[in-house]
């Protein structure tokens, strides 16, 4: 039995990082043009002051009774969906309290020894996604990520299996229970003003990823271990979320870096703050309105980073994506052909197994 795990297990990044080694293993290189973008110090260019910045979008006057400070609010962040796709949240509601407690749980669970998240390990050689895992060599080149992740459902709790949730620290899931409960109302807010920015009644986009019963919410805990050499390798590989909405949480080490205007942009760390990607499948029904930006994770040779990807994602063949009537004109005709969220995760994989990894300026 022991031997069977073994050899369906890959080798976690964080035993590797330990190792003492000097030079990474070939699976974790970039191409040559890739790491030409790839600078060493991320610490430097995360306080480089120059050049475009990821917006910061205060949801604190979102619902007030101000007439002028709630369109003030929600007019940011439209036009951040609309220029970036991607944003810091401030004053967005969530208790400081619970990130905390969320941020704990998470870096509580990977500090364990390996061997006992091992008992939390995914199979994804037979579609068991959810658990403890790392990257395998499924794309064209062959080429690993240097993280290691845990990866499970989280919300409506009615589609969550608490039987692989890690039982230590004792305070995992009921911290990561609130949160999905909060995450999920922020995510009401938020599709509200998207709506409201397309000309739709505010319920509308929500209705169209499926609503309280079907969208779900999926929680991806990522852990970069430090890299000897960070100039060669990524944490995650440039792509854009598939997702309506995707809310990040770090533990104030940089990494995340966005495709705009051309070039590779670091974000900042931002105190108290959630990060929020517009996914493909608002782009998509938005008729490319509302953007979803191609970004990447960078790694570094002095912190662990750690990070909480939470993914809004909607029912992988009830819906069909595809512009909505009220986006599409003669003059802006239909940018996307209609998909499922099945059937546009599969076109994406066929496409990046197709196509080059260096991104262009129109991705």
């Amino acid at each position: 039995m022991v031997s069977t795990i073994t050899a369906t297990v890959p080798s976690r990044v964080e035993r590797l990082a330990g190792s003492g080694i000097e030079h990474i293993p070939k699976e974790y290189i970039r191409p040559e043009e890739e790491r030409k973008s790839i600078g060493g110090d991320i610490f430097k260019e995360e306080k480089t002051d120059g050049g475009p910045q990821v917006p910061t979008v205060d949801l604190k006057g979102i619902n007030s009774e101000d007439l002028e400070e709630r369109e003030k609010s929600r007019e940011e962040l439209r036009k951040a969906a609309v220029d970036w796709g991607v944003m810091h949240l401030v004053n967005h509601g969530i208790p400081e309290e619970l990130t905390r407690r969320v941020k704990a749980a998470g870096e509580g669970f990977f500090a364990q020894p390996i061997e006992e998240k091992e008992k939390y390990a995914n199979d994804q050689a037979t579609g068991n996604v959810q658990g403890y895992g790392s990257k395998l060599a499924n794309n064209a080149s062959g080429q690993l990520e240097w993280q290691d992740y845990f990866f499970h459902c989280i919300f409506p709790e009615d589609k969550t299996d608490l039987s692989i949730w890690p039982k230590t620290p004792s305070d995992y899931i009921a911290a990561t229970r609130e949160y999905a409960k909060e995450l999920r109302a922020l995510t009401t807010k938020v599709l509200a003003v998207l709506s409201v920015g397309l000309g739709l009644e505010e319920g509308r986009l929500e209705k169209e990823v499926g609503g309280m019963e079907e969208l779900l919410l999926q929680m991806k805990i990522n852990y970069y271990p430090k890299c000897p050499e960070p100039e060669l390798a990524l944490g995650v590989e440039a792509h854009t979320d598939v997702s309506a909405l995707t809310f990040i949480l770090h533990n104030m080490v940089p990494g995340l870096q966005l495709f705009y205007g051309g070039k590779w942009v670091t974000a900042k760390c931002v105190p108290n703050s959630i990060i929020m990607h517009v996914g493909d499948t608002v782009e998509i029904l938005s008729n490319g309105k509302y953007k979803s930006i191609l970004h990447r994770g960078v790694v570094n040779r002095e912190k662990v980073r750690v990070s909480w990807a939470v993914f809004c994602e909607p029912h992988k063949d009830k819906i069909l994506l595809q512009p909505l009537p009220e986006t599409v004109s003669e003059a802006d005709p239909p940018r996307f052909p209609p998909r499922t969220f099945a059937q546009h995760i599969k076109h994406k994989l066929f496409r990046q197994s197709e196509e080059a990894d260096t991104p262009k300026p129109d991705e």
